[in-house]
């Protein structure tokens, strides 16, 4: 399964994806006023900042699936539900993980929703730990917003 750089003129179908994946398997589990500031304008508005770290697989213009590394973080991982089972998440989260590994990254790390099992049995079955909880200042339209979270953590390469 081919990963591949998102293009600029995906951004619309991708924050599309983005905001139906994340509505459907985070609004259960977030604050209702975080639900409520996850609107298609603030996910296309946040997919424009991380264009230049987002890779996709899927059709050019259609893309099944978005990755997105901010620093040591692998900091979105977004599926559409058709692609569920189909090997999309495992592809990103491969291609995620050597992308860090190139920029050197000896233990990367990522937030989950604390509930979130589909999430969290899929990162274990990939390798990665679940580290504990923690808060997270997650990026809103009106500033941060704390967001408890799941911590996992892969080490990449090994350490002197």
């Amino acid at each position: 399964m081919q990963v591949r750089p998102a293009d600029a003129g995906e951004i619309d179908y991708l924050a599309q994806l983005w905001h139906d994946a994340w509505h459907g398997s985070h609004a259960h589990l977030a604050p209702l006023e975080l639900v409520r500031l996850r609107t298609l304008e603030n996910f296309r508005d946040r997919l424009a900042v991380k264009l230049p770290d987002v890779c996709v697989v899927g059709p050019a213009g259609a893309p099944l699936g978005l990755c997105a590394l901010k620093g040591d973080e692998l900091n979105q991982l977004f599926v559409s539900p058709q692609a569920h089972g189909t090997g999309v998440a495992a592809a990103l989260i491969a291609d995620a993980e050597a992308r860090l590994a190139a920029r050197g990254v000896e233990l990367a790390w990522l937030a989950c929703a604390v509930g979130n099992m589909r999430a969290a049995r899929f990162y274990e079955k990939s390798g990665w730990r679940n580290a504990g909880t923690f808060v997270m200042m997650s990026e809103t339209s009106n500033g941060p917003f704390p967001v408890d979270q799941w911590r996992f953590e892969k080490q990449l390469t090994r350490t002197n």
